[in-house]
């Protein structure tokens, strides 16, 4: 049975997959299908949709999973992924530039998947994510 906190580490790596996803490909959707340029999500309140569901997710599972493996670093390296993706939403891409914004975007998604896969291994290795929820 999975736990609370194991759901939380899947959601919080499939919210970061959607947000490399979303900076990757929709250069070449809004080229292939005009219309799609014209949606949400081009627009900054998409990227503060997924923040809003990133942050509680990230730093639920990773708190959990901090308090039960003990590996503070793992907290950390989430910490440091979601403080790139609020640092890019406080800069905005007139400062950064789209190709700055879309780069920092992959990184700091990619470091926190990096973090959650590592909370993930680490609660299976100490049996952290046993029949408990939360």
């Amino acid at each position: 049975m999975q736990t609370f906190s194991t759901r939380m580490d899947k959601a919080a790596i499939g919210l970061s997959l959607v947000c490399v996803v979303h900076c990757l490909l929709l250069p070449v959707a809004i080229i292939m299908i005009p219309a799609l340029g014209a949606t949400f999500l081009e627009d900054e309140t998409f990227h503060y949709a997924i923040l809003f569901l990133v942050l509680p997710t990230s730093l639920v599972a990773l708190g959990l999973g901090c308090r039960k493996h003990g590996h503070l670093g793992i907290l950390l390296i989430g910490l440091t992924g979601l403080s790139v993706l609020f640092l890019i939403l406080i800069l905005g891409e007139e400062r950064i530039g789209e190709i700055g914004e879309k780069v920092s975007t992959v990184a700091g998604s990619a470091i926190i998947a990096f973090a959650h896969l590592r909370n993930f291994r680490q609660c299976q290795t100490t049996k952290c994510h046993s029949s408990q929820v939360a």
